[in-house]
């Protein structure tokens, strides 16, 4: 099951591997180093909450599907609004973490923009994997 599940991976276009890679994920893991700060817990729990589902989601499908699109857009989406509360709240951040907490905002808002494309085609029947 693993080796279907990179294969799928592999066989997503170049870029789609690159952002999920280098940048979705790793971005979104980061908020695991921000526990302590002001609302950490939370937005460590969204950010990671909204890629652990897909796990299963990989298992089931035998590789990556739109299907993924689903938690991302019922986890991230209450994550963006938390985030631009955070952002504008006027709350003491700690300069590093206002500059991830917008880091975070604009992958996910990226993602969620991708996300609401991928979900439609889900929707719609493209159900296989890559």
């Amino acid at each position: 099951m693993i080796v279907e599940i990179w294969q799928s991976f592999r066989r997503l276009p170049l870029w789609v591997q690159i952002w999920v890679a280098a940048i979705l994920v790793p971005v979104n893991l980061a908020a695991l180093l921000f526990l302590s700060a002001p609302n950490g817990m939370l937005v460590a729990a969204l950010a990671v909450g909204g890629m652990a589902p897909n796990l299963i989601i990989m298992m089931r499908d035998h590789g990556f599907s739109r299907a993924m699109a689903l938690p991302h857009l019922l986890i991230w989406t209450p994550l963006v609004i938390l985030l631009i509360s955070l952002l504008t709240g006027g709350a003491e951040l700690p300069d590093t973490y206002r500059q991830f907490l917008f880091l975070l905002l604009v992958v996910n808002l990226v993602s969620l923009a991708f996300d609401c494309v991928d979900a439609m085609r889900w929707w719609k029947g493209d159900r296989g994997a890559a």
